[in-house]
């Protein structure tokens, strides 16, 4: 569903990802990790079309997409979330979700469809009753949960997602988890970035890990785990030790 090929991103005299090449099946969660300015956002930037690389290739379905512009790319069935979430203010959480619905290539045809899908999304994402409420009324949890809706409006079958679980008490995050992989299960390719450990663990196929802009590990959970590499750069010795007890 997606491969990346020697993709590198320069800002200036700074190198945020270098030499990156990576492949993610159809069906497939592959976990990104890393410390933070490890080049995890810029990856999702150089995929999505928000950003250009400096130098490789990035494949959707065999498709070389590398440069497109964010629409052109959406309009081919992928979606994302952003870290910074910035719903219309001016709308309600319903009406958010249902401009979703209302684009892509499967789109509603009507207003009171996109509604209508938009009630189902804010039902599975856990906050319905917020479906008129503003999205400046939202705790900084449930307006992620707002962002991954607008996402999977526009039906995609490649899904990216930014930290869509950090601040998320300890229930909701095993309810995160069982919705990404729900979400996989009704066909939706997903690469999840993410700083809560439990949670990319326990949803993950595969985990790539970044650091200084370069793969420092890729592999199941439990080989990069135990990778000293990983330890020494981004777990901490606590960490391996608390799992160990």
């Amino acid at each position: 569903m997606l491969e990346v090929r020697h993709l590198a991103k320069r800002f200036g005299g700074l190198w945020a990802l270098r030499d990156v090449s990576f492949s993610v099946s159809e069906g497939e969660i592959l976990g990104v990790i890393g410390p933070n300015g490890a080049g995890k956002s810029t990856l999702v930037n150089l995929i999505t079309g928000h950003a250009r690389p400096t130098t490789g290739q990035v494949l959707i379905a065999g498709q070389d997409v590398t440069g497109r512009r964010p629409w052109v790319i959406a309009h081919d069935r992928v979606a994302r979330t952003f870290q910074i979430v910035k719903p219309f203010r001016g709308l309600t959480v319903r009406e958010n979700v249902a401009i979703g619905a209302m684009h892509g290539n499967e789109r509603d045809g009507s207003v009171r469809d996109a509604l209508a899908t938009a009630d189902e999304l804010l039902e599975l994402v856990g906050i319905a009753k917020h479906a008129h409420a503003a999205p400046t009324q939202l705790s900084v949890a449930d307006a992620r949960r707002l962002e991954l809706a607008k996402a999977l409006a526009s039906r995609p079958r490649l899904l990216l997602i930014d930290e869509v679980m950090a601040g998320l008490r300890h229930h909701e995050i095993e309810s995160a988890v069982e919705l990404i992989h729900r979400l996989r299960d009704s066909g939706i390719t997903i690469v999840a970035v993410e700083h809560v450990m439990k949670a990319i663990v326990s949803v993950s196929d595969r985990i790539l890990v970044l650091h200084h802009g370069s793969i420092l590990a890729l592999g199941s959970p439990r080989e990069v785990l135990s990778d000293p590499r990983v330890v020494e750069a981004y777990l901490g010795h606590r960490y391996v030790n608390r799992r160990s007890e």
